[in-house]
């Protein structure tokens, strides 16, 4: 689950990528925004996921407002857990801000239960398994 703090103002756009454990993306799991003409603002995604604008390797869903929350399903393979792995989470909203490592959990066997905070537009990241 992502929850947004309250703010006034667009939609925020949230990429949830794979990393390995120097940061670097491996994948998209998941974009919330779907109007690709502003992905170039996600600067560190946009850097990984090029200027082909060829399909994205994610979902997409569309932007959140402040405040709001939204339940997304990740496709967490076990052969990326307990291995230096991470979850980044960065957000971005027009004319208010850009978080290019919002959140980053570590992808552990235990999947690190319980609200995980955000710097920036998220309040908390909950992950929970299926």
């Amino acid at each position: 689950m992502i929850q947004l703090v309250n703010y006034d103002g667009e939609g925020a756009y949230v990429v949830v990528g794979l990393v390995d454990e120097a940061g670097q993306y491996l994948d998209t799991l998941y974009v919330l925004g779907d109007d690709d003409e502003w992905y170039y603002e996600l600067e560190e995604w946009w850097r990984f996921f090029g200027r082909s604008k060829d399909s994205i390797d994610g979902i997409t869903g569309p932007t959140l407002g402040g405040g709001e929350r939204t339940i997304v399903q990740l496709n967490i393979q076990e052969d990326w857990l307990d291995r230096g792995y991470g979850l980044r989470f960065e957000s971005g909203v027009e004319n208010e801000g850009y978080y290019p490592q919002e959140v980053v959990i570590p992808l552990t066997s235990d999947l690190q239960p319980g609200k995980i905070p955000g710097t920036g537009f998220i309040r908390y990241i909950r992950l929970a398994k299926n």
